[in-house]
């Protein structure tokens, strides 16, 4: 058992199925109270039973006031899962403004707004955490997801900033960065996730495994595919022979389509 989360107060958003509900399940097993958020009221509600949760559905970006009170007015641990994703439709066919607005507001504003809702009473405590999923797209990129891809990065520049600004404050910051996993969101990416996902895509429980390592280890960066240090080295260590790389990808996907 992890002491940090033992009758911790949790929020989950994106909880009704895959990574979402394998950290719910993961943090009811280890003794917190958990709220398991999602827009699809009946997925919430039928995970919350399983472990004994409450359910808390509706939008992420403003479940922060009805899952305090669930929890009895303090919330200890928020997880920032909830995210969507688009496939771009192809060259010269790039993805409408609603769709990029949409990446915006789920994958990025929504850690946002829960943080300005959390942020003052964990400085206040002297404590919290703050667990992001981002993807190994947030600290890489994706071929065929445009919108998923920039926010992502965001999404990582988001959770680094809230670090590295109330880290001696108390705040506690984890950014879940997995490669392919095996969710509904792995089904539809299509052929661009047949290329680079599914090879190596690993379950949510694993997910959930990880951050719970890194959780013990009081690590920023959790990483469930740890080759996914390897490539961003690379990446960072030479650029160009790396976006030659990804183009190799690109052509190989465009060749399928």
């Amino acid at each position: 058992m992890v002491e940090a989360v033992q009758d911790a107060g949790v929020v989950v958003t994106g909880a009704g199925g895959g990574i979402g509900a394998a950290l719910a399940r993961r943090f009811a097993a280890e003794g917190a109270r958990v709220v398991v958020n999602d827009l699809d009221a009946g997925r919430a509600e039928a995970v919350a039973e399983e472990i004994g949760a409450v359910a808390v559905p509706g939008d992420a970006s403003a479940v922060v006031g009805d899952a305090r009170d669930a929890l009895g007015g303090t919330v200890d641990v928020y997880c920032a899962n909830a995210g969507v994703a688009f496939e771009d439709a192809g060259a010269g066919e790039p993805l409408d403004e609603r769709s990029w607005a949409l990446s915006w507001d789920v994958n990025v504003m929504a850690h946002v707004r829960a943080a300005h809702a959390l942020l003052p009473e964990w400085l206040e405590r002297g404590r919290g955490r703050f667990v992001s999923t981002v993807s190994a797209a947030g600290l890489l990129t994706m071929i065929g997801a445009p919108s998923y891809s920039v926010t992502k990065h965001g999404a990582l520049a988001f959770a680094e900033w809230l670090s590295l600004t109330y880290r001696h404050r108390g705040l506690k910051v984890h950014a879940i960065c997995p490669q392919g996993v095996r969710t509904d969101m792995l089904a539809a990416t299509g052929s661009a996730g047949d290329i680079v996902l599914k090879p190596t895509a690993i379950e949510p429980e694993d997910v959930a495994d990880a951050l719970f390592k890194g959780i013990q280890e009081d690590r920023f960066l959790i990483l469930p595919h740890p080759e996914v240090a390897e490539y961003y080295r690379a990446r960072a260590a030479d650029p160009d022979r790396w976006l030659g790389g990804m183009n190799r990808l690109q052509r190989q996907w465009e060749e399928t389509r």
